[in-house]
């Protein structure tokens, strides 16, 4: 501001000029309180919600350019006039000191009365470190404009993004993995077991746990209450049966998933070449068995009660699915294969057969309906027992003999799922009862997969002499051969050590 001393003209003091100034800043700013001053940009306190910054028009940035040029015009009036008052005598250490007050004065508040892009040129505006954010998912200037912090970051809402649906997360709650995040249902949906039967979310137990039971082989998962509700297991692989498909029945009680009934073998007739080809089998390892065993499949019951009729032998599993017969019997084989009746097989025709002893095994009995890999590892077992007693094998153990026909069972199964393994022929060439294998003896991938879990089955059969004797067996034939092993059960009745 100027002082003048002139006489007999109008002179202000330091403190009347001051007082005039700033009463007409004040008159300026009075006018403008519905205007957007000292609005900023709303900081997220909480995470996860998104706030709104103050919506901003047109009108709003041509007041603000009108008051800047009445603020322009009033400061260029005043200095015109003051130049023309006689006795000015231009910039004194006063006028200096008044500037530096005044600047005092327009920064002493905690911010510009006019935020951007509507701050006057001579007053700019210096960015609040937050109000100044990056989008983590952009990575570009989020500016004034609405946003959302998580995480200690910040996004645009279109940019906060679900991991797994790439989709927008617009919901109050969501899931964080990491540092990924994502809806609720598609987290659930992600990490949350579902039943491979009814194909709902697992439940939790009690205690709050998800608490499912899963195959060891097939890792099938599914809720604990289908092991005790209707629910069919296939006789074959042991799944259960989902929800999406059904599985056919056999009429005895027994249920085969379609997978296993590709390769099914439902009759007599069908069995007969892979019977020979197994009887090849073990010739090819000097093992011929030179007396001719009838080999008949049956049905469930037909099984059963030439198991009640049988003095001698032993009684396998829980689920028999094969019989080395050494007693006269009558027996009620399959003599037709059935046709397919919907999800059942129907039309059945059966024959009973009388069996005579002429040597030491009377006959050779299999359960119908089973795939031809599980076939012929029942086939191999119960001719294991045939080659026994009529080589003069006497009172063996129950562990040592079925443990060693459980090894020349999983032997043969051996050479059909991973030729050449152990050097031992194998049958796929000679045998043409198998639907899924090509006149080459070439499997499918699925029935090489059966051949994987009947291997399987027996390795880790836990009954002791299923189990145990195969474990006992195979480690004596792995380490001394089969030839020497036979020697020493001959000689001894147990197994080299």
């Amino acid at each position: 501001m100027i002082v003048g001393f002139k006489a007999g003209h109008f002179v202000s003091s330091y403190a009347e000029r001051k007082s005039r100034f700033m009463k007409w800043l004040t008159k300026i700013f009075k006018g403008n309180r519905g205007s957007p001053r000292g609005q900023q940009p709303q900081f997220l306190g909480d995470e996860n919600i998104v706030w709104r910054a103050p919506a901003r028009t047109l009108d709003d940035r041509s007041k603000a350019s009108k008051e800047k040029e009445e603020l322009d015009r009033a400061t260029a009036v005043s200095l015109s006039e003051d130049l023309k008052r006689p006795g000015y005598k231009g910039r004194t250490d006063n006028d200096e000191d008044l500037e530096r007050s005044l600047n005092h004065d327009l920064s002493s508040s905690s911010y510009p009365p006019y935020p951007p892009p509507y701050a006057p040129s001579y007053a700019p505006w210096e960015y609040n470190p937050r109000s100044y954010r990056i989008c983590n998912g952009c990575h570009g200037d989020i500016g004034s404009g609405n946003y959302l912090g998580c995480m200690g970051t910040f996004f645009h809402p279109e940019c906060f993004l679900c991991r797994a649906c790439g989709y927008p997360i617009t919901e109050h709650e969501f899931s964080l993995s990491g540092n990924n995040t994502y809806h609720k249902s598609c987290f659930r949906e992600m990490t949350h077991p579902k039943c491979e039967v009814c194909f709902q979310f697992i439940p939790t137990n009690a205690a709050g746990l998800i608490e499912y039971r899963c195959h060891p082989f097939w890792s099938q998962k599914y809720c604990p209450s289908h092991e005790h509700d209707v629910t069919k297991r296939c006789c074959s692989c042991e799944r259960l049966e989902p929800w999406n498909a059904r599985y056919v029945s056999l009429g005895d009680g027994r249920s085969l998933c379609l997978e296993c009934m590709e390769s099914a073998i439902m009759d007599t007739g069908d069995c007969q070449p892979l019977y020979h080809a197994i009887r090849d089998y073990y010739e090819g390892m000097n093992m011929k068995i030179e007396q001719q065993v009838p080999m008949l499949l049956v049905e469930r019951q037909a099984l059963n009660e030439a198991i009640e009729g049988e003095k001698h032998g032993f009684h396998h599993m829980p689920e028999t699915r094969g019989l080395c017969l050494s007693e006269e019997q009558t027996v009620t084989s399959i003599l037709k294969r059935p046709r397919m009746g919907g999800r059942e097989v129907v039309g059945i025709r059966t024959h009973p057969q009388k069996l005579t002893r002429k040597c030491e095994v009377t006959a050779i009995l299999v359960l119908f309906g089973l795939p031809r890999l599980l076939t012929g590892a029942i086939l191999a077992h119960e001719l294991m027992h045939a080659w026994l007693r009529l080589k003069g094998y006497r009172n063996l153990s129950l562990e040592v003999e079925e443990g060693i026909c459980q090894v020349l069972s999983y032997m043969w199964l051996e050479s059909e799922v991973m030729p050449g393994s152990r050097d031992m022929p194998s049958t796929s060439t000679t045998s043409s009862s198998s639907m899924s294998s090509t006149k080459k003896g070439v499997k499918s991938g699925v029935e090489n997969k059966l051949g994987e879990f009947f291997m399987h089955q027996i390795a880790h059969d836990t009954s002791p002499a299923y189990g145990g004797g195969f474990r006992s067996a195979n480690e004596a034939v792995n380490k001394y051969g089969l030839r020497c092993t036979l020697d020493h059960i001959r000689l001894t009745g147990s197994f080299p050590l």
